[in-house]
């Protein structure tokens, strides 16, 4: 484990994406928030979320996570004083989830065309044979 520590020219620690996966238990929980290693196994249960926040969040990447909830600047200073280190720089393209967003274009289209054009189109439908049964 200490032979994949590096250190860059700026004295920041590098941690490999393998070595952060193991971080993810009681004794010791890293997480990850823009690239950079925080380790919050001290601050468990002291976080105002609650620590099963933390914890589906260890040994990964929690930067959605982190912005979505919209934290406040005291909190993302008390934040600052748990960094250990930096995301190695070859393992950062890991982090990067694609394939995802594509996902959630699909689904976006997929609820469009179920909320606004299967809709209309039952509605069309049900006109029309009111009408028939109407007109007889």
């Amino acid at each position: 484990m200490g032979e994949q520590q590096q250190q860059s020219p700026a004295g920041v620690k590098y941690f490999r994406l393998s070595e952060i996966e193991e971080q993810n238990s009681f004794k010791s929980t890293w997480i990850i928030v823009h690239h950079k290693v925080y380790d919050v196994t001290k601050f468990l249960e002291e976080h105002p979320g609650g620590e099963e926040v933390l914890r589906e969040q260890a040994g990964g990447d929690a930067t959605e996570s982190f912005e979505d909830v919209g934290h406040s600047t005291d909190a993302r200073e008390m934040a600052s004083g748990m960094v250990i280190g930096e995301v190695h720089p070859d393992d950062r393209h890991k982090l990067v989830k694609p394939p995802e967003s594509m996902v959630t274009t699909l689904k976006d289209e997929n609820s469009w065309w179920s909320n606004l054009v299967i809709p209309a189109l039952v509605a069309a439908i049900i006109t029309l044979m009111y009408r028939i049964y109407t007109s007889e």
